[in-house]
């Protein structure tokens, strides 16, 4: 008998305390619990994620395939980073998604197109951010194309130079990167470019070759794309010109209508010109936080969108530079910061 009249099993608290269990039993039991819970959440991942990796490397599916296209596009334009698509892909498979994805070839532009006439007295300029989800970018446009010119290294065949260093040589407002230059492995030293150079009426640079790839300014200032024999180039009055590729918009008409351009993403630079003669000039940053860089389809598709008639891609990557009023606009993508380049385009 109870002293309190209360049997244990009546008091609430006393039952409560009865039932519950030790407390490193139950904190075991619930660890445990959690445990299971996390192991089989991640085998779900992994499953999940193994479904999407095979299917985004095998399945004929059309998102696991552009992505599949832009993995090896990215991988393959990439002087260290070819292993990513070579590891995966055979040599067969890579080269018919790059050729599945390349720029057509829509042959030379027709500068009786472009009407420069009565623009010589507007020099404004315009910087524009074409920043969008995955990248920044800055579009410069200037409105009469006689201030476009092709500057050069001082240290032809040495060694390139900077931006900067260009803009206050030749009294530029603007510069963007040029044409292609040797640049084996990526340790070259920016001097010695390729194809051909032209400045102000003058060759300064050909390659042994019959034929080039020109993007260029002729005497009327309009912008010249396409292939021409040194002949040719001499004919139509070529004052300032560098080489590189691909052309993206030939006569209005886009060279890129299915893919992403066969180059993967990275930063670009690319120069065009309007029907009534204003040049447009792209930078887009890439292979950094917050910019990853933007395909050669971005690329054209904003330049057609800022009334491009012609449009041709310019030396990218780790070369894309814009300097403007005295500050570099974009952040390049060098470890080492703006690289050293034989060649730029420039605004006087």
């Amino acid at each position: 008998m109870s002293n309190t009249g209360i049997s244990r099993s009546s008091n609430p608290i006393m039952q409560l305390r009865a039932d519950r269990k030790p407390a490193g039993i139950y904190y075991y039991s619930r660890k445990k619990k959690r445990l299971k819970q996390a192991i089989k959440g991640m085998l779900s991942l992994f499953l999940i994620f193994s479904l999407c990796f095979l299917g985004f490397l095998y399945a004929p599916v059309k998102p696991f395939e552009m992505l599949r296209n832009l993995w090896v596009t990215s991988a393959m334009t990439t002087l260290n980073h070819q292993y990513l698509a070579t590891y995966l892909f055979s040599g067969a498979e890579i080269q018919e998604i790059m050729d599945n994805n390349k720029a057509a070839d829509l042959g030379n532009s027709h500068p009786s197109n472009i009407k420069t006439l009565g623009i010589e007295n507007n020099t404004g300029t315009e910087l524009i951010d074409i920043s969008q989800k995955g990248f920044k970018g800055y579009l410069l446009k200037v409105n009469n194309p006689k201030r476009v010119k092709v500057a050069a290294t001082r240290y032809l065949g040495e060694k390139g130079e900077k931006a900067e260093d260009i803009a206050k040589e030749n009294g530029a407002v603007a510069v963007i990167n040029g044409g292609a230059f040797d640049d084996p492995q990526g340790n070259g030293n920016g001097g010695q470019p390729l194809g051909i150079l032209i400045s102000d009426d003058k060759i300064l640079y050909k390659a042994p070759v019959s034929a080039f790839d020109i993007i260029g300014l002729n005497n009327d200032n309009v912008l010249v794309l396409g292939h021409y024999t040194l002949n040719q180039i001499k004919q139509m009055g070529i004052r300032d010109a560098v080489s590189f590729s691909p052309f993206l918009v030939i006569d209005g008409k886009p060279a890129i209508t299915h893919g992403d351009g066969g180059w993967g993403i990275a930063p670009r630079t690319a120069i065009g010109q309007t029907r009534d003669g204003s040049i447009l000039m792209l930078v887009i940053d890439g292979r950094q936080i917050g910019s990853i860089g933007a395909t050669l389809k971005d690329v054209q598709d904003i330049m057609l969108e800022y009334g491009a008639y012609n449009v041709a891609n310019l030396d990218g990557g780790a070369s894309a530079v814009l300097y403007y009023n005295g500050e570099i606009v974009n952040h390049p993508s060098s470890q080492y910061g703006e690289r050293h380049a034989p060649s730029f385009f420039i605004v006087k």
